[in-house]
């Protein structure tokens, strides 16, 4: 059986990607397997240059073809901020529920049409030698004025999505998986596995 490295020990990624990709003819393992893999420093200025850098560090290290991904939230009223630094926008070892804090303070009392945003998601895929190749995928909502749902992880209780009336943590995970931007990215990366793979 063919296997794949995700470049990330975060399991609700690792759950998430999996289903996505959705085969059994793929072993799909994490750096949960691996002993004594540092953690790669994601410097770049880019969500691209991050999920290469990711991919193409452990596809060296693992000899082993790896997939990696970048995400941001890019917020319009603050000029496409967090971004690149999403997972951080509190500060160094913040959890989920201070980034959702820090937003919320920062939007407070702004009307809908001010709480525009997007979510990007840069995949990339690196054979064992560390040549790789990106997908993107992109989905608009709105931050909501307050978490609502338990489903999902990071932003996704503030997520809202105007047509499903849901945010993103109030969807069940084949919707999510179906319209995110890592469901749209991976949808496009994976047809690039299996052909590599076939």
């Amino acid at each position: 059986m063919k296997e794949i490295v995700l470049a990330t020990r975060n399991k609700h990624k690792v759950r998430e990607i999996t289903e996505i990709l959705g085969s059994t003819s793929i072993k799909v393992l994490s750096l949960s397997d691996f002993k004594k893999i540092p953690e790669v420093v994601e410097d770049g200025s880019t969500l691209e240059e991050n999920a290469v850098k990711k991919a193409r560090v452990i596809a060296l290290r693992l000899k082993r073809w790896t997939l990696a991904d970048d995400t941001g939230l890019e917020v319009s009223y603050l000029n496409g901020a967090p971004g690149v630094y999403s997972a951080r926008f509190a500060g160094p070892g913040c959890s989920y529920e201070d980034n959702n804090k820090k937003l919320l303070e920062l939007l407070e009392g702004l009307p809908a049409e001010k709480r525009k945003a997007k979510f990007r998601c840069v995949i990339a895929l690196s054979d064992p030698k560390g040549k790789a190749r990106t997908a993107e995928g992109s989905v608009t909502g709105v931050i909501a004025e307050r978490t609502r749902g338990r489903n999902g992880f990071g932003y996704d209780p503030l997520f809202f999505i105007p047509r499903y009336k849901k945010t993103f943590a109030e969807l069940d995970s084949g919707t999510k998986n179906r319209i995110s931007h890592r469901g749209k990215a991976l949808k496009k990366a994976s047809k690039i596995v299996k052909k590599l793979f076939s």
